[in-house]
């Protein structure tokens, strides 16, 4: 079952209506063929018209819906002989940080990226996808192998941020997710990144300082929450949807900025409705970014690195 969001009602009230007559229909020597046509035409149409236009708090929305798909899902869709590594070498593991080798379509990558989880179980096991310090170093020992065996970065950003708990802060947080940034930076083999959900504040330029920086349509990347935002400046959460406004968090707008470099469409009403073929759209943007990366060398990929990001917000 479909969880409708609360901008959703018209679309959930409409097609509650067609799932009605559909069971009465059933045995009863009465066509309604037409009429459930009809039904499934308009609520098709008002599908696709409030998504045509959503704000960006209702994006914001969106993004962070319980039955987008996560890591797992696009590992499922996309990749293929997926190996997990685990472990940081140096406190533990962070399962809210996941990463291995893998394939996507025939090219071998190493693949990183944050794990919300899809029930409450799994939300907690994997802490909602709010990454530690071991987390980060293991995304940056991941990378350190990527740049020994020669192999192209593929990076899945889904998390409202990095874990502000205590023990956090006494591991080191901040440092970690700063050399996390800087083993992108430094990465001699391509690097594709995709805000597939939240992109949240450092938890997420940490996994995302690549020389490609991808963003499905739907998905926002902000360096705060728009509710920590309202918190701070009015001092309520509830203004988050002005900050979410003021904070251009879009990908519609993060492009015009040049914090991203490319939009990926998702299926109309969300990569949620249809999460292999969001998936499959997904993986093949990722194969063309690969493809052209793969002409350039160790060189020309770290300076294409430093230039996009000091090309952001220019004209």
């Amino acid at each position: 079952m479909i969880s409708y969001l609360e901008f959703e009602k018209p679309v959930a009230q409409l097609e509650a209506r067609i799932a009605e007559l559909r069971s009465a229909a059933e045995g009863d020597d009465v066509d309604i063929t037409k009429e459930l046509e009809r039904l499934e035409v308009k609520s098709a149409d008002l599908l696709a018209s409030t998504y045509s236009s959503l704000t960006p708090w209702q994006k914001t929305q969106v993004a962070r819906h319980p039955s987008r798909p996560h890591f797992r899902d696009f590992v499922e869709h996309i990749f293929d002989d997926f190996i997990p590594l685990g472990g940081d070498r140096n406190y533990g593991d962070d399962e809210a940080i996941l990463g291995g080798f893998a394939r996507l379509d025939g090219r071998r990558v190493v693949l990183i990226g944050h794990e919300k989880g899809n029930d409450t179980e799994s939300r907690i096991r994997h802490n909602f996808g709010m990454g530690k310090p071991e987390g980060y170093r293991k995304a940056i020992r991941l990378m350190e192998l990527a740049g020994r065996f020669g192999l192209p970065v593929v990076t899945l950003v889904d998390t409202s941020g990095a874990f502000p708990g205590i023990e956090a802060e006494e591991r080191g947080q901040a440092e970690a997710i700063a050399r996390s940034t800087e083993a992108c930076l430094a990465l001699p083999t391509p690097m594709v990144a995709t805000i597939v959900g939240e992109g949240g504040s450092g938890g997420a330029v940490a996994l995302a300082s690549a020389e490609r920086v991808l963003m499905f349509e739907h998905a926002v990347y902000s360096v705060i929450s728009p509710e920590g935002c309202a918190s701070i400046l009015w001092r309520t959460a509830e203004k988050a949807p002005d900050a979410a406004e003021a904070m251009r968090v879009t990908a519609q707008h993060l492009k015009k900025l040049k914090v991203i470099d490319r939009i990926v469409k998702e299926p109309v009403g969300g990569a949620h409705r249809d999460p292999e073929a969001a998936s499959k759209t997904l993986g093949k943007a990722i194969g063309q970014e690969l493809d052209a990366l793969a002409k350039m060398s160790s060189d020309e990929i770290r300076r294409m690195r430093e230039e996009r990001f000091l090309q952001i917000g220019t004209n």
